[in-house]
């Protein structure tokens, strides 16, 4: 059971990783409509869509990939107790 659950907390925080990659490729003009960055948001987008729902930007910064961020660390620790890692 420990595998699995190491396995949920891997994939967890490769999914974090991947928020955080997204966030910095809009600091780059037209990284966002490179491959990359179309393959990234068809995967971060669905995440992120419900956050940015009821999370308002506040100017020009957008904290809901943030806040998306911190709630996959508590699935992460949710993860690590129930498997007892």
């Amino acid at each position: 059971m420990q595998g699995i659950g190491a396995l949920l907390n891997l994939a967890i925080m490769v999914y974090s990783y991947m928020i955080i990659a997204y966030i910095l490729m809009s600091w780059f003009p037209n990284a966002k409509e490179s491959s990359i960055g179309q393959f990234l948001g068809s995967i971060v987008e669905p995440y992120l869509a419900p956050f940015r729902k009821f999370i308002p930007p506040l100017g020009m910064i957008d904290i809901s990939p943030i806040v998306a961020i911190f709630a996959l660390s508590f699935a992460r620790y949710g993860v690590a107790a129930l498997f007892g890692m």
